[in-house]
């Protein structure tokens, strides 16, 4: 079997949007259009976003780990035990193997041993897909946290946000479900850091050009308090691989061609590795992830071999026999340049190109009418300009003769700007619970808005708030409310008032805001077909 030959075809999603609408929640969005909004009857509703794979618990307890919290615990400190106490200090990035832990953990023990009682903020992992079939891209998730039987892990939602800017960087839940090559360095991670934040990256297929592009955007947005993992086996040997070039000496010929490529590593030598992988037609399958970190390292930073095996050692089988290495890299993370993941300014829109988001709006719900499913841009002949393709969350708004007839949206970035007006005007036109379907003789009698939102972040305290501003989220005791920016003022609301509104719509006490109480807020750029 070649190396293409190990990607599956990539998955694809159903058009779940209509269906998951009837079940989302509402949100209170009082408006009142130059006049007073009576309470309850003008309101939003907002549409989760669809459920990612990667929240679910984790595919590979009980098969490639212990399902149970104790024995995977105990699995992990049985490693950990076995490793030299002798560390490296600097730890800025790590290899490690992705197989089953009977067959690779002790290996991958090496590596997490190298970090164990650190400090990180963020961690970065970047593992191959084996099973969704991306070119030059990388799948990052829209989930907010990982799962696995030691508890969740929050992913660092700007950070994703701020890479899927990149066109290398896309959303794609095929490549997310149930790939291991990231899974499995997680229960190793949270047995040894305290908290952090995750950022997985499923890396496609990749050229050179791609490979250095996504390297200096992730170089671009790390800091020193982020760790990175290039997750990968390396020789897989056999004929159920496709891969037997020597049937002599095989233990031996594998470790000379695993450390040949190891080789190139140590030199952090990208372009010697890569031919190298060619050269030898050599089965490492996360070449790709190696390749985009070996870009990323720093001049001065240092690559070590921290251990080295092969599964035929264990099976005494080398008829079929996969090779696995930990190293660590030693260094200081730079700042490039690139982007920042710190709070910013609302991003800009031409005046164009909200024309063409409301066109676009108008043209999705006229299409609904006769066909099914949900249509792309080119098909509307709506040309998408870059501004569009920003990943923001979006609510589409519907009006009637200054009447509310439908509002539906996602404050979550996790789509192209373009895509989330496509799917919240079907859902604002059709999916709305509290409305009966639009018809097509209403369609001429609706005006259109748009509210585009930047991602949602925390604030310390409820008088980090600004009033007209920002859009709020309140989070507690498992109930959560929202309102968009424009909300307090066209109520004429303080802080205090608007604060006392939102706990009731969670369905809390009118002063729940005072204590114990989590905020996130957003801005928005509103705008519609009459003026914003």
């Amino acid at each position: 079997m070649s190396k293409k030959q190990w990607l599956a075809p990539a998955l694809t999603l159903g058009f779940l949007i209509l269906l998951l609408a009837a079940s989302v929640a509402a949100i209170p969005l009082l408006r009142a259009h130059g006049k007073t909004a009576q309470a309850g009857q003008d309101e939003a509703v907002e549409k989760p976003a669809a459920p990612a794979p990667c929240v679910a618990a984790s595919t590979l307890a009980g098969k490639w780990y212990p399902k149970e919290p104790e024995a995977l615990k105990e699995q992990i400190d049985g490693f950990l035990a076995k490793t030299p106490d002798e560390t490296y200090p600097d730890v800025i990035a790590l290899i490690l193997p992705h197989a089953g832990y009977a067959y690779s953990g002790q290996t991958a023990a090496y590596g997490v041993k190298q970090i164990a009682g650190k400090s990180y903020a963020r961690v970065v992992v970047m593992g191959p897909s084996h099973h969704a079939a991306l070119t030059n891209q990388a799948g990052v998730p829209d989930a907010t946290a990982y799962e696995t039987p030691l508890g969740e892990i929050p992913l660092d939602v700007e950070f994703i946000v701020a890479l899927k800017q990149h066109p290398e960087f896309i959303s794609e839940p095929a490549a997310c479900r149930g790939e291991h090559s990231v899974q499995i360095e997680l229960p190793l991670l949270q047995r040894t850091l305290g908290a952090f934040k995750l950022v997985p990256v499923i890396v496609g297929e990749l050229n050179a050009k791609t490979s250095q592009a996504m390297a200096e955007t992730l170089a671009g947005l790390i800091d020193e308090r982020t760790l990175v993992i290039a997750s990968s086996d390396f020789t897989h040997y056999g004929a159920n691989y496709g891969y037997t070039p020597f049937t002599e000496n095989i233990p031996e010929n594998i470790t000379a061609l695993d450390m040949g490529a190891f080789a190139f590593i140590e030199k952090k030598d990208p372009a010697g590795f890569q031919s190298y992988v060619e050269e030898k037609e050599a089965t490492i399958c996360g070449r790709n992830p190696i390749g985009v970190l070996l870009e990323m390292l720093p001049a001065d930073a240092s690559v070590h071999l921290l251990h080295y095996s092969k599964s035929g050692e264990l099976t005494n089988d080398y008829t079929l026999s996969v090779s696995y290495v930990s190293a660590a890299a030693t260094g200081k993370w730079s700042k490039k340049g690139g982007d920042s993941v710190e709070p910013h300014d609302t991003p800009a829109l031409t005046e164009d190109e909200k024309r063409s988001l409301l066109e676009l709006a108008r043209k999705t719900i006229d299409w609904a009418f006769t066909h099914h499913g949900q249509p792309t841009a080119e098909e509307l002949g709506v040309t998408v300009a870059s501004g569009m393709r920003q990943v923001m969350g979006a609510f589409v708004t519907l009006h009637e003769r200054g009447q509310l007839r439908g509002c539906i949206g996602e404050i979550e970035p996790r789509r192209p700007l373009f895509e989330a007006v496509i799917g919240n005007a079907i859902n604002a036109a059709f999916s709305d619970p509290r409305f009966s379907p639009l018809t097509t003789e209403e369609l001429p009698k609706v005006d259109i808005e748009i509210s585009a939102l930047t991602p949602p972040r925390p604030v310390g305290s409820y008088q980090d708030i600004i009033i007209g501003k920002h859009g709020m989220v309140l989070s507690k005791d498992g109930r959560r409310a929202v309102f968009l920016p424009q909300v307090a003022p066209e109520q004429g609301w303080t802080l205090e008032q608007t604060l006392s509104h939102l706990s009731m719509k969670a369905g809390l006490s009118s002063d729940a805001w005072k204590e114990g109480a989590s905020y996130t807020v957003f801005e928005a750029i509103v705008f519609g077909e009459h003026g914003a």
